[in-house]
């Protein structure tokens, strides 16, 4: 799996390139059969844009016949020899329901 670009805040990796390779387009065609700049598309193949415009994402996806999955994913986690990764974390409820008494205590009435 291609590694994200260093030093930019994320580890979403664009297959765009990929995709474009597997079609026989250019950044250029797809820049003008989506609508935005070549200069745009540039910033997002080369892994540098901030975000993305689910519109923009819809265009892209609907001319390249791909889903969102094809053309981003997220690259594993760096690890450091000896550290291990944090781990998830758990959400807590803040209340928590009243315990209820094992079966053997309760007792009827009368």
């Amino acid at each position: 799996m291609p590694k994200a670009p260093p030093d930019v805040g994320h580890r979403v990796v664009c297959h765009l390139d990929r995709l474009l390779a597997a079609r026989g387009m250019t950044l250029v065609e797809l820049a003008d059969r989506v609508g935005v700049t070549v200069v745009n598309l540039s910033i997002l193949k080369n892994g540098r844009a901030k975000a993305v415009r689910f519109s923009t994402l819809t265009l892209i996806c609907d001319v390249l016949d791909c889903q969102p999955g094809d053309l981003l994913s997220i690259a594993p986690r760096p690890t450091t020899p000896g550290i291990r990764p944090p781990r998830p974390t758990t959400q807590t409820r803040t209340s928590r329901p009243a315990a209820v008494a094992p079966a053997a205590e309760i007792r009827p009435h009368g």
